[in-house]
């Protein structure tokens, strides 16, 4: 987990997950990765919604 602090628009694992059009395992291991950043607290993880999008896109256009 990063020490900065999180960004207004932030999703839980579950809706993260729906808007990439990937599981959940794959955001948590995305984020034991470095590939996207995790926030919230040790029991509930968010994810920043303009990283997705980015990812999304990155996926929509073969990149990623």
């Amino acid at each position: 987990m990063s020490g900065r602090a999180a960004p207004e628009r932030t999703l839980p694992t579950e809706l993260a997950a729906l808007a990439v059009g990937v599981s959940e395992a794959t955001i948590r291991k995305w984020a034991s990765r470095g590939k996207i950043t995790r926030y919230g607290s040790p029991r509930r993880a968010e994810y920043d919604l303009d990283e997705l999008v980015a990812i999304a896109a990155r996926r929509h256009n073969g990149a990623g």
